[in-house]
C-alpha cells in the first residue's frame, strides 16, 4: 500500500472512436478507488471532429491541438458547475489528449494537447504525456487502463477479463493472485464507424442495426483475420489505422458492416490463446457494449458470460476517464502507470508529466 492520502482527481479521455469527450471524478490514492463521482461525456462537434481527424497519422498540429485542450478545458469547467464543484475542490486531473498517430516499434505515440495550456485555463495541476516515458524505455505506451481495472476487480471472482471496445479493442486479464496481462485485442469501433460515414453518411452502426441486416463476408473475414498483427504474441498494440476495410468496397453497407462486425469479435476470441488460464467472465466496457448485434457476435464466440461492466456497478460510458485520473494520482505519487506484462517495459514504470497552473 502507499500510505498516501487520497487526492480527488479528474481524468478526461478523447478515444480513438473521435465521438467525443468523457470526464469523471473520484477519489484515490493511487492503489484504491475510495470513491467515484460525478462525470459527464461531451459529443465533439462536427468541426472539431473533422479537424482531429485531419491529423491522425501525423505528429500533429499546434492549432488543432490547441481546439482540443480548449474544448477539455470547457468540459472540466462544466463538469465542476453543474454539481457544485470549485477548481480548489480537485487536487489533479489527468488529460490523455488524443492519439493521432502509435508506432511504438518505431518510438512513437503521438497525443495532441496542450497541459500547460489546460492547468492555465482551468486552474488545476494537469498530468499529461502518460505514454511516452514507456515508449521511450521500450514499450508499447498502451494500454494503460489495466491497473486500474485491476484496482476496481476486488471481490469478484476470476480469471476475468475486461474488454474494452473503443475505437481499438484492449483487454485485460487478470488472474486468481491478481496477475495481469494486457494487450490491444484489434480493431474495436473504428473500422464499423468509417464504414458508415463512408457508405450511409452516419457516424456508426447505431445498436447494430446495419449489421443485423447484412451478411458476413466469410472470405474476406479470413483475409482480414489473417493480418500479421494477430499472429503476434503479446505485448502488442495498434493504430486505429492499421486495418483498412479497402477490401470491402465491393460489398453492400450492411454486408461491409456485419463482416466488419465480425472482425472485432474474433479479433477478441483471437485474444484468449495468450490468456494461462480461461476468464470465468468477459466484462465489457467502452461504447461497443451498446451495440448489440457486436455483443451477441462476442457470446457467440466466447461460449463465456459476456456482460457490460454496468453488471458489477462500474461506469462503463467513462471507465477509460477514470482511468486517467486514477494513473495520475499514481504519478503524482511516483507509483508505475506501465508494467512488462501491461506494455511489455522492462520493469515497472512511472509515467506523465506534471503541469502547474
Amino acid at each position: 500500500m502507499t500510505g498516501q492520502q487520497p487526492l480527488t482527481a479528474l481524468g478526461l479521455m478523447s478515444g480513438t472512436s473521435l465521438d467525443g469527450i468523457d470526464a469523471a471524478i473520484i477519489q484515490t490514492d493511487g492503489e484504491r478507488v475510495q470513491n467515484t463521482g460525478p462525470a459527464a461525456t461531451v459529443a465533439y462537434d462536427s468541426s472539431l471532429r473533422k479537424s482531429v481527424r485531419s491529423v491522425l497519422g501525423t505528429d500533429g498540429d499546434a492549432d488543432v491541438a490547441r481546439q482540443l485542450t480548449l474544448e477539455h478545458a470547457e468540459v472540466v469547467r462544466a463538469l465542476l458547475t453543474d454539481n457544485g464543484y470549485e477548481a480548489a475542490d480537485i487536487d489533479i486531473i489527468g488529460f490523455h489528449g488524443h492519439t493521432v498517430l502509435h508506432r511504438p516499434r518505431a518510438g512513437i505515440s503521438r497525443q495532441i494537447g496542450d497541459g500547460a495550456l489546460l492547468a492555465r485555463q482551468t486552474g488545476i495541476p494537469v498530468v499529461d504525456d502518460f505514454r511516452g516515458r514507456d515508449v521511450a524505455a521500450g514499450g508499447e505506451g498502451a494500454p494503460l487502463a489495466p491497473l486500474f481495472h485491476a484496482a476496481l476487480s476486488g471481490g469478484l471472482e476470476k480469471p476475468i477479463a475486461v474488454l474494452n471496445l473503443g475505437g481499438v479493442g484492449n483487454v485485460t486479464w487478470i488472474g486468481k493472485e491478481g496477475d495481469l496481462l494486457a494487450f490491444d485485442t484489434g480493431p474495436g469501433n473504428a473500422l464499423i464507424d468509417d464504414w458508415t460515414a463512408k457508405t450511409i453518411q452516419r457516424p456508426m452502426d447505431e445498436d447494430g442495426r446495419l449489421a443485423l441486416g447484412g451478411r458476413v463476408d466469410k472470405d474476406i473475414l479470413a483475409g482480414l483475420l489473417d493480418h500479421a498483427y494477430f499472429h503476434r504474441s503479446p505485448p502488442k498494440s495498434m493504430d486505429r489505422d492499421d486495418f483498412s476495410f479497402d477490401r470491402l468496397l465491393t460489398l453492400s453497407p450492411a454486408d461491409g458492416a456485419a463482416t466488419l462486425t465480425a472482425l472485432t469479435a474474433e479479433a477478441v476470441a483471437k485474444a484468449r490463446v495468450f490468456f494461462t488460464a480461461p476468464p470465468k467472465r468477459w466484462l465489457v466496457c467502452g461504447g461497443g457494449r451498446r451495440n448489440r448485434t457486436l455483443m451477441t457476435a462476442l457470446r457467440e464466440v466466447l461460449r463465456t458470460p459476456v456482460e457490460p461492466v454496468e453488471s458489477v456497478g462500474w461506469q462503463g460510458d467513462v471507465l477509460e476517464a477514470q482511468a486517467f485520473g486514477f494513473l495520475a494520482v499514481r504519478s503524482l505519487y511516483g507509483l508505475p502507470v506501465s508494467l512488462p506484462a501491461t506494455t511489455g517495459v522492462n520493469r515497472p514504470l512511472t509515467g506523465g508529466r506534471l503541469h502547474r497552473p
